[in-house]
C-alpha cells in the first residue's frame, strides 16, 4: 500500500467511526466504547507508519482535481512533510488516550454515543487540517472542528454556563474566521492556486501582490482558533465542557490548527515585516497577560485553560521570530503535558467532586487518594514550568533561543523588534509560568484540613493514560538532537545563555510562589476554628477573609481572598481582581460590541414593529372599513333601496341642470 494511500486512511478512519457511532449509537449500544476507541487508535496506528515512511525526507504530494471551478481550482491534495506527520501522531496519540480515558470519566453519561462520535469527527476534521495540501479543504477540517467544538463545550446543555461557553466559541471564532475567509481567497487570487505548494511557491518567486494586507487577514483566523490576544476569551469559558474535551481542544487540536498553519505557511507572513511584528507584539501580550490571569483563577481548569492561552503565545512567539521548528517542537511538547494536565485534572476532580482549588486546599489527603494524578501532574507541571530534564524545558528554550538570535542580529528570518519583543515577554512568562504551576500545585495537592472525599477508585481508563502521556513528558525533549531533520534542519540544541535565564527565573518563581503559600498557610492557620461555624448564612470565604484581616491587617489585599491560604493573591496585591476577570476584556467587548449591537437589534425590532408593520396593518385596516362602511349601506330593505335611488337622480338632475346653466 502506498504513502499516499495510507495518508488517506489517517483522517478517514476516525470519520467513518464518527459516522458509524452517530447511526448505532442508540441502537447498538454495545459497539459504542469500541467505536470510539478502535477507529482513533487505528488512525494512530497509521499516522506512525505513514511518518516512518516519510521519515523527515522529501514532503509528499499527490493531488486531484475535487471540482471545477472556473477559476481557481480545488483539488483534494495531500501535502506531508516532516512537520505533518509528526504533529499527525501527536493528534492520533491524545485523540486514542482522550477516547480510553472517556470510557471511564463518562462511563454514566446517557449522551456519551454522540460525544464519542463526535470526538473521532473533531480528530478527523484535525487530521485533515494536517494532512491537507490544498487550502479550501483545509478550511473544512478547520470548520468542521468549529461545529464540534460548539457541541461538545456545549454537552452539558442543561446548564447556562454549557450554553453560554459554547455559542461565546462559536461566535469568536468566527468573529476570526470571516477575515480569514478573506484572505485565503486573496492568497488564491495572487499564487492562482489553493495549493500549498503553488502559493510557497509564488511567495518565493515574489508573486505575492499583498503581503501585509492577506497576513494580517489570516492572522485574525489564527487568533481565534488558536486563541490569541485579542480573540483568547472564549477558551477559558470553553471549561464548562468534560474535562476530556478539554483535554483534546487544548493539546492536539483545535488550538493548534492556528500555529500549525502559520508554521505551514510561514513564509507568506515573513513576506511582510508589519505582519512579522504585528505577530510579535499578539504573541508577547499573549502570553504575559494568561500567566498573569493563571495566577489569579480559583478554578483548576481554567488555570489550565490561561496556561494553553500563554503556551500557544510561545509558539507564535517563535513564529514570529521565523522558527518554524521551534514552534512545532513546542506544540508537539506541549500537546504532551498539557493532555496530560488536564487528564489529571479530570482524575482529581472526580476524586474532590470540585473543580476549586480554595476547596482542594483544605483536603489534606486529596494526593493519597489520586497517586497516579498525584505523580503523573507534577511530571507535567514540571515539564510546563520548563524545568530541565522535562520535555518543556527543550522546546520553551528552543524558543527563547531562537527570539535570542534574532534580537541579537544572527539571523535575518524576522525583524530585530520582533525578536527581542518574544524575547523579553518569553522571560517574564517563564516567571509567571513557574508561579501557577507551583501554586496550582501547592494547593491542589499540599492541602490542610479536612480529609478528601473518598469517592472510590477511579477507572482503570483513566489513570493508564496519564501514564502514557508522562513518557513523552518527560523524554520528548531529549530528541532535539534527532528533531533538526524533521524540521528544515533548525537546530534545536539549547543555548547557554536562555536556557540560564530561562531555568533560573522559572525556578525563582516557583521558590517565591512556595514562600508566599508557607505565610499565607501559616496566616490561615491563626485563624479561629469557630469563625466560620459562627456566621452560618455567610460565605465561607468572606467570613476566613474577615478573621485573617482581624489577625493580620498588615496583608492588605490578600485577607478578601476566596482562600486563605491562596499565594496568588499575595504575589500580584492590587492586581488580582482585574487578573481574576481576565483585565475586564469581556467587559470591554460587552461595551464595544455587544451593548451596541443590542441598541442597534432593538432599533431595527422597533421600525420592524412601529414603522413596517404600520403600514402593513393600515393596508389590512383601509379595505376593512371601507368593507364596514359599505355593510351598513346594505339592510336589505327594497322600499330604503328605491328612496336612495330617487335621491341619487334628483341628485344628478340638479347636478346636470346646473352644469347646463352654467354653461
Amino acid at each position: 500500500m502506498t504513502t499516499t494511500t495510507l495518508a488517506v486512511l489517517v483522517p478517514l478512519l476516525p470519520f467513518l467511526g464518527a459516522v458509524t457511532g452517530l447511526l448505532l449509537g442508540r441502537t447498538a449500544p454495545g459497539f459504542v466504547r469500541p467505536l470510539a476507541v478502535l477507529p482513533p487508535l487505528a488512525s494512530l496506528a497509521v499516522a506512525v507508519l505513514v511518518a516512518v515512511r516519510q521519515g523527515g525526507d522529501q514532503a509528499v504530494s499527490a493531488a486531484t482535481e475535487l471540482t471545477p471551478t472556473g477559476s481557481v481550482p480545488i483539488e483534494l491534495a495531500l501535502y506531508i512533510d516532516g512537520f505533518a506527520a509528526l504533529v499527525a501522531v501527536l493528534v492520533g496519540v491524545v485523540a486514542t488516550c482522550v477516547q480510553i480515558y472517556s470510557t471511564g470519566y463518562l462511563r454514566d453519561d446517557p449522551r456519551y454515543p454522540s460525544y464519542a462520535a463526535l470526538v473521532s469527527l473533531f480528530t478527523s476534521a484535525m487530521l485533515l487540517v494536517v494532512y491537507s495540501g490544498d487550502l479550501i479543504v483545509l478550511l473544512v477540517g478547520w470548520e468542521v472542528m468549529g461545529i464540534c467544538s460548539y457541541f461538545l463545550v456545549g454537552h452539558y446543555w442543561e446548564t447556562p454556563e454549557a450554553r453560554a461557553a459554547s455559542i461565546k466559541a462559536f461566535l469568536v471564532t468566527k468573529l476570526g474566521d470571516v477575515p480569514f475567509l478573506i484572505g485565503l481567497f486573496a492568497l488564491a487570487t495572487d499564487a492562482g492556486s489553493f495549493r500549498v505548494t503553488t502559493v510557497l511557491g509564488t511567495v518565493a518567486s515574489g508573486g505575492l501582490h499583498h503581503p501585509t494586507l492577506i497576513a494580517l487577514l489570516l492572522l485574525a483566523g489564527v487568533a481565534g482558533k488558536s486563541a490569541q490576544f485579542p480573540l483568547h476569551t472564549w477558551l477559558p469559558d470553553a471549561m464548562a465542557g468534560p474535562t476530556p474535551v478539554s483535554a483534546l481542544i487544548h493539546a492536539a487540536t483545535m488550538v493548534a490548527a492556528g500555529v500549525y498553519f502559520i508554521a505551514r505557511l510561514l513564509p507568506v507572513f515573513q513576506a511582510s515585516s508589519a505582519a512579522m511584528t504585528v505577530l510579535a507584539v499578539m504573541a508577547a501580550v499573549t502570553m504575559a497577560g494568561s500567566a498573569l490571569a493563571a495566577l489569579a483563577q480559583d478554578d483548576i481548569k481554567r488555570v489550565l485553560a490561561y496556561s494553553t492561552i500563554g503556551q500557544l503565545g510561545y509558539m507564535t512567539g517563535a513564529l514570529a521570530v521565523g522558527d518554524r521548528g521551534a514552534a512545532v517542537f513546542h506544540l508537539l511538547a506541549h500537546g504532551a503535558f498539557k493532555a496530560l494536565l488536564f487528564l489529571a485534572a479530570g482524575v482529581s476532580i472526580h476524586a474532590s467532586g470540585t473543580n476549586s482549588l480554595a476547596v482542594m486546599s483544605r483536603m489534606k489527603d486529596l494526593r493519597a487518594r489520586v497517586p497516579d494524578a498525584y505523580w503523573t501532574m507534577t511530571v507535567a507541571l514540571l515539564a510546563l514550568a520548563a524545568i530541565p530534564p522535562f520535555s518543556g524545558f527543550f522546546s520553551k528554550e528552543a524558543v527563547l533561543g531562537a527570539a535570542e538570535h534574532v534580537a541579537t542580529g544572527h539571523t535575518e528570518h524576522a525583524p530585530g523588534a520582533a525578536g527581542w519583543i518574544v524575547l523579553v515577554a518569553g522571560l517574564i512568562t517563564a516567571v509567571l509560568t513557574a508561579a501557577y504551576a507551583t501554586r496550582l500545585w501547592l494547593l491542589a495537592f499540599r492541602g490542610h484540613g479536612t480529609e478528601a472525599p473518598d469517592h472510590g477508585r477511579q477507572p482503570v481508563t483513566m489513570t493508564a493514560v496519564l501514564w502514557v502521556l508522562a513518557v513523552p513528558s518527560l523524554a520528548f525533549g531529549l530528541l532535539y538532537g534527532q528533531l533538526p531533520d524533521w524540521f528544515d534542519g533548525r537546530d534545536l540544541t539549547p543555548v547557554l545563555t536562555t536556557s540560564v535565564l530561562g531555568t533560573g527565573l522559572a525556578l525563582v518563581g516557583g521558590l517565591v510562589t512556595y514562600g508566599a503559600w508557607r505565610q499565607t498557610t501559616a496566616l490561615a492557620a491563626r485563624v479561629p476554628l469557630g469563625a466560620v461555624a459562627a456566621h452560618p448564612d455567610a460565605d465561607a470565604g468572606e467570613v476566613e477573609a474577615e478573621a485573617i484581616a482581624a489577625h493580620a491587617p498588615a496583608f492588605g489585599d490578600v485577607a478578601y481572598a476566596a482562600d486563605p491560604a491562596d499565594p496568588g493573591r499575595l504575589l500580584l496585591g492590587p492586581l488580582h481582581r482585574h487578573a481574576a476577570v481576565g483585565f475586564h476584556l469581556d467587559a470591554v467587548y460587552t461595551v464595544l460590541f455587544v451593548r451596541p449591537v443590542q441598541a442597534g437589534a432593538s432599533l431595527v425590532r422597533f421600525l420592524d414593529r412601529e414603522v413596517v408593520d404600520t403600514y402593513v396593518r393600515a393596508a389590512g385596516a383601509l379595505p376593512r372599513w371601507l368593507g364596514a362602511a359599505v355593510r351598513r349601506a346594505q339592510t336589505g330593505n327594497v322600499q330604503t333601496y328605491v328612496s336612495a335611488l330617487l335621491a341619487g337622480t334628483v341628485v344628478l338632475v340638479v347636478a346636470a341642470l346646473l352644469v347646463a346653466t352654467g354653461a
